[in-house]
């Protein structure tokens, strides 16, 4: 049987989407901070709320408020620091808010200016369910060190600049020097990575960390030329098997509405939990 027909549904409620959401701060914290440490740019990591407001570049993916909506609301003062804090870096202030979170946020934002600017869904498998994947012919993943770091890039690089089209598009349109270098702020943040090779050729990779129980699967690109071809499948089974020998119970993928990342995630057996809007303040 496959996953998908043989597991129980994650039911998420305010609970786990709380857990998720303070595994993204984390994340996005330990980049940012990772991000500054590398580079050289005057980052910040600020708590907010219990969620944080990040910058680590004005391009990067990593700039950006997250974890808002359960454990209290900011107040006007709290947000017109951090929104003064991203403006002296001449960028927006850009917020990611969780549809399971506190309802007031929502409002309090629209009316100190956000705009709605786009979605994305957090989906989940729940671990202690779902059976293992099967690996497709042909392809093979492993760990990837730091030897292979410089050629490991341009698979992720092109990938990213390359997105599938299908459903709705990423609010952000990064350039691939911004990818490149929040892949390396990841790297020195620790981040596990992992080679796809389809018949000896590097045709993919992907990122993997865990914290509190929760199995974070992020960064994961097929060059071109290899889509079509289960190398993100056995992307996926690789570090499915990898959260389960950690011992974590929930594995969680981000993915944009409709696309085919989205579409190929609840194949496999992942449920949508929850959507994050995000919500956008010009300086």
């Amino acid at each position: 049987m496959t996953a998908s027909t043989s597991r129980t549904s994650l039911f998420c409620d305010t609970a786990l989407a709380a857990r998720i959401e303070r595994a993204e701060v984390d994340l996005i914290s330990t980049v940012s901070r990772a991000a500054a440490a590398r580079s050289g740019i005057a980052g910040f990591v600020t708590p907010l709320a219990g969620g944080a407001a990040s910058f680590a570049g004005a391009e990067s993916p990593y700039t950006k408020v997250v974890g808002l909506g359960f454990d209290g609301v900011p107040t006007d003062d709290e947000l017109a620091a951090v929104e003064q804090a991203y403006a002296a870096h001449g960028a927006p202030t850009s917020v990611e808010l969780a549809h399971l979170g506190d309802p007031d946020l929502a409002a309090l934002l629209s009316d100190r200016g956000y705009r709605l600017e786009g979605y994305e869904n957090v989906l989940g498998l729940d671990l202690t369910t779902a059976t293992d994947l099967p690996v497709p012919a042909g392809i093979e993943v492993r760990r990837s060190g730091d030897d292979e770091l410089e050629a490991w890039l341009p698979v992720i690089v092109e990938a990213s600049t390359h997105p599938d089209t299908q459903g709705v598009p990423w609010h952000d349109d990064f350039p691939a020097e911004a990818i490149e270098a929040a892949q390396r702020d990841s790297a020195a943040a620790g981040l596990t990575r992992y080679a796809a090779f389809r018949d000896g050729v590097l045709a993919g990779g992907a990122e993997f960390r865990t914290v509190d129980g929760i199995a974070q699967l992020a960064g994961a690109g097929t060059a071109p030329a290899h889509r079509r071809h289960g190398v993100q499948s056995a992307m996926l089974a690789a570090r499915l098997a990898d959260a389960r020998a950690l011992g974590c119970d929930v594995a969680v993928i981000v993915t944009q509405p409709g696309s085919t990342s989205h579409q190929n995630a609840q194949r496999r057996g992942f449920d949508l939990l929850y959507t994050r809007a995000t919500l956008v303040r010009q300086p």
